[in-house]
């Protein structure tokens, strides 16, 4: 096995360097290409930033992404309190054991083991332990900073889309289930498919309205989606994430949902009255049918 390890959330261009890298090196040697990551998130097991932690990619999809770069094997190791004690040796040597390694690619910040060796330290140890090692000091830039997933969860928290598109590679998205809202949008000609997360550790975007894709019952279609606390409409403090697609009037409860972050469209914001609200949600909409 040539193998590459980390978490790799989000699979974005930073990390598709090196998967590339990985694929083409394990075909030049005959090899096979591995991706050995884990789940959860350490910091979730660790209680560093925890609470505040949202990841850019489930399970499925980093597993997903992984393969559709060429990677022939993915190996999700369960991270617990235990594994985390593993020094850098142990690591590698369980690589090698467990996975047969032979050849570990790693990428410029690469950090493994608790005693959180750096790349040279890595590297030296791996070449001791017969390991074959290629390093990788390519990093992608995005407005003068590298890429890292930390930049992309800003961005996304900032409701810059565009930004973290171009930085992940692809358009960000959500995936989950249709529940049945106050059916208030439509009363005022908006009706909307309320999402509930499938992976409630998944980040959602900044409050605002955003054009997006959205894939249902087979369909490829377009919508406005809001996601915030509908200050007009009094409902609270729960976040939603709400859609309305458009031409499109089908009963879709239960159903799954994706939707595709295109563009946001603007912030959100409390209005005088729904008149006000629905004057505004056309102008949206023509903003959306102009965008695609």
């Amino acid at each position: 096995m040539v193998v590459a390890t980390g978490f790799f959330d989000g699979v974005h261009t930073g990390h598709r360097l090196v998967i590339k890298q990985l694929v083409e090196a394990a075909a030049a040697r005959g090899d096979e290409s591995m991706v050995v990551s884990f789940w959860p998130h350490p910091r979730n097991v660790l209680q560093k930033e925890a609470r505040s932690l949202r990841l850019l990619t489930t399970l499925a999809e980093k597993k997903e992404l992984l393969f559709g770069l060429g990677v022939d094997k993915v190996e999700i190791l369960r991270f617990t309190k235990d594994f985390s004690a593993m020094t850098t040796e142990e690591y590698l040597r369980m690589l090698i054991e467990n996975y047969g390694a032979k050849t570990i690619l790693l990428g410029y910040d690469n950090r493994m083991g608790c005693d959180a060796k750096g790349s040279d330290e890595v590297a030296e140890t791996a070449v001791r332990l017969g390991l074959e090692v290629i390093r990788t000091d390519m990093v992608p830039s995005q407005h003068g900073f590298a890429v890292s997933s930390t930049k992309i969860r800003q961005s996304l928290e900032e409701g810059d889309v565009e930004s973290a598109t171009a930085m992940l590679g692809y358009r960000y998205s959500l995936e989950g289930v249709v529940v049945a809202g106050n059916r208030l949008g439509r009363t005022i000609g908006f009706p909307t498919a309320n999402m509930q997360l499938y992976e409630p550790l998944k980040l959602v975007p900044a409050n605002g309205v955003y054009f997006v894709e959205v894939e249902t019952i087979g369909q490829k279609l377009y919508g406005m989606c809001n996601i915030g606390h509908r200050p007009t409409v009094g409902q609270g403090n729960a976040r939603t994430i709400e859609t309305h697609i458009l031409d499109f009037d089908e009963d879709i409860y239960g159903l799954d949902l994706k939707l595709t972050f295109i563009a946001r469209i603007r912030e959100e914001r409390r209005f005088e009255s729904l008149e006000a609200l629905k004057t505004q949600l056309v102008k949206d909409k023509e903003v959306c049918i102009w965008k695609k």
